[in-house]
């Protein structure tokens, strides 16, 4: 729970501090989209509030996802899926049957293209990769597409080497500017592909919170005791709103195309969830955006910073993407015509709250097996036995630790 103070509004013209004694631009650019963008976009936060709600069925703890990761690693594999593969991954990610993969990748071009440089005063990065087996037959058009509609970097490595390990930490850390260094500790035998997105955001608030105001202050979280935390307090520039069971806060970054809205329900988050859908949200931000000022609001708000881990195959799953985590039913010949299925999806996520803005990082990673199992690579402790087949006598068991101890 996120205390706001009062929720007192004052009608005054929001005063932020000015950069070379000028007055800051608080208008957000206007970005062109092509004809699909827009329903590109509603498809992606249908997508991405489903599935938060969904992990939250599970986990009472910190926790932050990006719908826009997700969604953009998702597609990138939804171009080589076919059959029954294709048409689940579509309706999970709640794209409408009728729109071709063409579009929904010409509409992931015209919004990510202006995204990056839509606003000077905020920071955001986002990249894409395929890192796929050396050797490992991947069909020329996937690799095409990934690199000419997604700029995504295409390299194949050596699996069983450690090179390839740190290669693809590396770029995870590299996209999100070190905050999050590590998205795989192992590449087991049978993975011949991996997937990824990684997407970095880095703003001042428009109106940034006096730092000499912080002070500790009670929270309440959900099921447990009110304890003493930093806590933020300043009037600053934001958008108040009320819904059916919740309160709500919209707060700008920069020259405020991007923003943060806080919701704070009226009873607990595991009794507001049920009731949190994709209408309830997208009527909260018409709502906001029928408020055409950013007024001084008083706001009480707990910094924060924490670091999340999620496999994603059971939301998914439950979501109806089934068959392309199936060995046996995954449609991936757009990729390959081996035999290939999604092992796993998951994410990593870091943000950082306080009182100058917020800086935020998803790395996505999905990844590809193949049924006949590629190099098995024993590089740790193992067990190990000696058998007689047809009787099955085992005649020696033992393990190894360490290859070179005596």
């Amino acid at each position: 729970m996120i205390i706001l103070s009062g929720l007192a509004i004052f009608l005054l013209a929001v005063c932020c501090s000015k950069e070379n004694n000028e007055e800051p631009k608080l208008t957000p650019k206007n970005i062109t989209l092509s004809a699909a963008a827009p329903i590109a976009i509603q498809s992606s936060n249908e997508f991405g509030i489903e599935l938060f709600t969904r992990v939250t069925e599970s986990e009472n703890k910190n926790l932050m996802l990006s719908p826009l990761s997700a969604s953009t690693a998702l597609t990138m594999l939804l171009n080589g899926c076919d059959g029954d593969t294709y048409s689940q991954l579509q309706g999970t990610l709640k794209y409408p049957a009728e729109m071709s993969i063409s579009e929904i990748n010409e509409a992931y071009k015209s919004l990510v293209g202006q995204l990056l440089t839509v606003d000077p005063r905020v920071q955001l990065a986002l990249a894409n990769a395929i890192f796929y087996l050396d050797g490992f037959d991947v069909k020329p058009p996937f690799l095409a597409t990934m690199s000419d509609d997604y700029k995504a970097t295409v390299k194949a490595l050596d699996f069983a080497a450690p090179t390839a390990l740190t290669t693809i930490n590396k770029w995870a850390s590299d996209n999100t500017k070190g905050k999050i260094p590590e998205v795989l500790s192992e590449i087991p035998g049978d993975e011949v592909m991996f997937i990824m997105n990684a997407l970095y955001f880095n703003g001042d608030w428009s109106c940034q919170f006096d730092k000499s105001m912080t002070q500790e202050l009670p929270f309440l979280p959900d099921g447990g005791s009110a304890t003493d935390v930093p806590t933020m307090k300043g009037k600053v520039g934001a958008k108040f709103a009320c819904g059916n069971g919740f309160r709500a806060i919209e707060m700008p970054y920069g020259q405020t195309n991007f923003t943060m809205v806080v919701i704070v329900p009226n009873e607990t988050l595991s009794a507001f969830y049920p009731s949190f859908t994709y209408q309830v949200w997208d009527k909260l931000c018409s709502d906001l955006d029928e408020l055409h000022e950013f007024d001084k609001i008083t706001v009480i708000m707990p910094k924060f910073k924490f670091s999340y881990e999620k496999y994603l195959n059971n939301q998914l799953m439950s979501m109806g993407m089934i068959d392309a985590f199936s060995s046996s039913d995954a449609d991936l010949s757009g990729i390959s015509d081996s035999e290939i299925w999604v092992d796993y999806v998951k994410q990593n996520t870091f943000v950082e709250v306080d009182e100058e803005g917020t800086e935020a990082a998803a790395v996505t990673t999905i990844a590809v097996g193949v049924t006949s199992p590629g190099p098995f690579n024993i590089y740790k402790s193992f067990i190990f036995a000696i058998r007689e087949r047809t009787t099955n006598t085992l005649l020696f068991i033992g393990q190894v630790v360490n290859p070179e101890q005596d």
